[in-house]
């Protein structure tokens, strides 16, 4: 059967240089077996397939899958498949906003100029991080343990753990070995930057290290903990994916409520359809 199929560019400053995502749009019918297969074969970091829902309170519903499994939520994959959803007709009940469903549950969105920004889960897993989790982390990444200047636990659906490093260099000069965790690695830029953090996400996959380009997922946790101990103010603007050849932008913002968002630029590189 072919279905509507969409590769986007997400958190992007320009064609390919974000964090691409792979859309199957109206994959009703398919199994969850036919969708972590068609998943394992884009090799994508995420594959998004939009799927029926019956719960009034959402406009559309996606399941997302890595390689080698599914998870219940995760950033660039909510802002590619909301694009692709919008740009393929879809049309949200209320004109402000588009509610997304889950394994996560529900997750607004909304367009902030010609961007589209999610509001962030709440943490699933949050505080301190193990001594020894540190050590074996530390080592991991070839610095030293003094060189992590705080860590938290900012697990929202991937299960990072958040270090602090000293500054945007020093996350940028990271060269990682197997880490043994989920890590993202934040480092503030001196005052008046353009960008006010580096953030990298690091990830153990089939015994090696794979580096995610440009994270939501990461970003929207890393900015709940940044703003809650008070070391940042919203709005701002973190990058992510310059150590590996990207040039990604996320756009943290947080309403007066103090629900955090999290968004970005997302750009169309492939329509068509697929065989599924």
């Amino acid at each position: 059967m072919l279905r509507q199929f969409r590769q986007v560019d997400v958190f992007t400053t320009g064609p390919g240089l974000g964090n691409p995502l792979a859309v199957v749009l109206d994959a009703s019918g398919l199994t969850p077996a036919e969708m972590q297969r068609f998943a394992r074969w884009t090799n994508l970091s995420e594959t998004t397939f939009v799927v029926p829902t019956e719960d009034a309170a959402a406009d559309y519903a996606v399941r997302i899958f890595t390689p080698d499994s599914e998870l219940p939520f995760a950033g660039h994959p909510t802002l590619g498949t909301c694009h692709a959803w919008l740009e393929a007709g879809g049309r949200p009940r209320d004109p402000q906003r588009i509610v997304q469903l889950c394994a996560a549950g529900l997750i607004q969105i909304r367009r902030v100029g010609d961007a589209l920004a999610f509001g962030a889960p709440p943490l699933r897993r949050s505080g301190p991080v193990d001594e020894s989790d540190l050590l074996a982390i530390a080592a991991s990444l070839g610095i030293d343990r003094s060189d992590i200047v705080d860590a938290a636990w900012a697990d929202n659906g991937p299960g990072w753990v958040a270090l602090l490093l000293r500054d945007a260099e020093a996350v940028l000069a990271v060269r990682p070995g197997a880490v043994p965790l989920d890590v993202g690695l934040v480092g503030f830029y001196p005052s008046g930057a353009p960008e006010a953090i580096e953030v990298r996400a690091l990830y153990p996959q089939n015994g090696l290290t794979v580096e995610d380009p440009v994270t939501g997922s990461l970003n929207a946790s890393v900015a709940g903990w940044l703003l809650e101990t008070g070391r940042i103010q919203a709005p701002y603007v973190a990058s992510q994916g310059g150590a590996i050849g990207r040039a990604g932008r996320v756009e943290v913002s947080q309403a007066q409520d103090g629900h955090v968002f999290v968004g970005g630029r997302t750009l169309t590189l492939v329509s068509g359809t697929v065989e599924l």
